[in-house]
């Protein structure tokens, strides 16, 4: 689906275009077109190939989608992959941007993801003498945006985590901490991986042979880069206290279990004794002494309880019971 297609002349807006329109503006030196497309249909990302020239290559990684985020370089132009991850009712779907970009045009299809750019559009129409650079501005305040994006899914992380933390020591939380745990790991896993590859891929346009459409923006994109750095320097943190608070939950179900298993030590030991006592008075023999005591059945019972009192004592203080 279409969702604007705009050219540009020295960072003004000059008119929104029909799409036919779009190879007529591309031509001009002083102009570029910026286009937005959502779940973009197979026709539409071949129309858009035509108007715009791009390497099939890429319109084939667009149209397949389910890339790894990822910066590619065909002739002049440039192939950009950035992941969408958004929490929707406490679920993490994962959507896609792909970015085509050259010297007079930038075609952004997001698929999958109801994140929009429309916000950035009107942040660039308002910046006309940033927006004046051209198609590498463009790319960097997408590129912006999506990391931008990163930053209160992490918030939210660690909200979730420090909730974990709070009930480590309740009893009877174990498995209910630990499956929360993983969820949240699980979680981590997949902002990790749509970071990491783009914080390779961004160190490409900031230093060494930057592409072409990136010349006079490098200190842009190194922004960028600095704030993926930040971003997977937390994750890793995060991954880290999940771990020892794992770790920590583990120790927690031991001792749970110790307690229980030392409960029921105590328990059986004190009804051993007054089994013992009971299968000794309970054997049949005619010489037992016992056996003609008017007063021996109060008397066992007496032993049997003094016995268990005793060991009941003992147990509680030691804190067994």
């Amino acid at each position: 689906m279409l969702i604007n297609c705009v050219a540009y002349q020295n960072g003004i807006k000059l008119r929104d275009l029909p799409v036919e329109d779009i190879s007529d503006y591309v031509s001009r030196p002083d102009c570029f077109v910026w286009v937005a497309l959502r779940d973009a249909t197979h026709d539409e990302l071949v129309k858009m190939q035509e108007e715009f020239t791009l390497h099939p290559l890429a319109v084939e990684d667009a149209h397949h989608g389910h890339q790894r985020p990822k910066v590619e370089e065909f002739g002049d132009s440039l192939f950009v992959v950035m992941h969408l991850p958004e929490l929707i009712d406490g679920e993490l779907e994962l959507g896609e941007v792909n970015v085509f970009v050259g010297s007079n045009y930038v075609l952004s299809v997001r698929n999958r993801s109801t994140y929009g750019f429309l916000g950035v559009r009107e942040r660039c129409e308002r910046e006309s003498h940033l927006l004046k650079h051209g198609s590498g501005f463009v790319l960097y305040a997408l590129m912006d945006a999506v990391v931008d994006h990163y930053f209160p899914l992490i918030d939210a992380f660690e909200v979730e985590l420090e909730e974990i933390e709070a009930k480590i020591f309740v009893k009877g939380q174990g498995r209910s901490n630990i499956e929360r745990l993983y969820e949240l790991k699980r979680k981590l896993t997949v902002l990790k991986h749509a970071v990491t590859p783009l914080m390779e891929a961004s160190g490409k346009l900031s230093g060494g042979r930057v592409p072409f459409v990136c010349v006079n923006h490098e200190a842009y994109f190194r922004d960028v880069y600095d704030h993926l750095v930040r971003i997977n320097q937390t994750l890793d943190g995060i991954r880290d206290t999940i771990s020892t608070a794992i770790q920590v939950n583990l120790s927690m179900v031991t001792i749970e279990e110790s307690e229980v298993n030392k409960r029921l030590a105590a328990w059986a030991g004190i009804f051993a004794v007054a089994t013992a006592f009971a299968g000794i008075w309970g054997m049949n023999f005619k010489a037992m002494p016992e056996l003609e005591w008017a007063y021996g059945y109060p008397a066992a019972l007496t032993v049997i309880a003094v016995s268990c009192s005793v060991l009941y004592y003992r147990f509680k203080r030691s804190g067994w019971l």
